[in-house]
């Protein structure tokens, strides 16, 4: 997702043992019409009416791609703030 001509990564994620999406393991095994609901709403939260949107979405990528993205932003945070776990 690119917000104002800057990445902004969004991790979709459920709990382990949820009744309804327990079992999902990568955003493809999700129903097309929800993946659609999830790009509305990411497109449209921050919108003030009468205003332009700068956001844009591209492909949703999955699990593989997510942990690429996740360890780039702890790598980015221990290098800003020194901090590891």
């Amino acid at each position: 997702m690119m917000d104002g001509g800057e990445a902004d990564d969004k991790i979709i994620a459920v709990l382990q043992n949820d009744p309804l999406f327990g079992d999902v393991e990568d955003i493809h095994e999700l129903p097309d019409a929800l993946i659609e609901r999830l790009r509305h709403y990411f497109l449209t939260y921050k919108l003030i009416p009468g205003s332009e949107n700068k956001v844009s979405i591209g492909a949703a990528y999955g699990y593989e791609h997510a942990k690429v993205v996740i360890q780039a932003a702890m790598d980015d945070y221990e290098t800003e703030y020194g901090i590891s776990n």
